[in-house]
């Protein structure tokens, strides 16, 4: 059992920054991985960056790449979206999720999800 805690959503200028964090309780993670969905209106939700526990290696939507990173902190048990350069296209509900195996961007198989944060980047 996985509990996700996120915080650091919130109303922001177009350009300007913003990080989520995500705290995981519970189990530890052995071969897992952690990522961060969002979800704009009437769109389909998309994932946004992925990062395996282990190695660790990363993944980048290509519409982010370049603007947001994804780190951890193992210590804390804790992964953060820094979003840079942020652009009104970029508002949706963004959603920590995680996995306990380590098949990081099958994207169908994360078992447990944060309740969602809204970002909102106006223009």
């Amino acid at each position: 059992q996985v509990q996700l805690v996120e915080s650091g959503g919130g109303l922001v200028e177009t350009g300007g920054s913003l990080r989520l964090s995500c705290v995981a309780s519970g189990r530890s993670f052995s071969g897992g991985a952690m990522a961060w969905f969002r979800q704009a209106p009437g769109k389909e939700r998309e994932l946004v960056a992925a990062i395996d526990w282990t190695r660790p290696t990363t993944y980048y939507a290509n519409v982010v790449k370049g603007r947001f990173t994804m780190s951890r902190d193992n210590a804390k048990n804790t992964v953060y979206l820094q979003m840079n350069s942020l652009k009104p296209e970029d508002t949706a509900v963004y959603y920590c999720a995680a996995r306990l195996d380590s098949l990081y961007l099958v994207v169908s198989g994360y078992r447990y999800w944060g309740q969602g944060t809204q970002v909102t980047v106006s223009s």
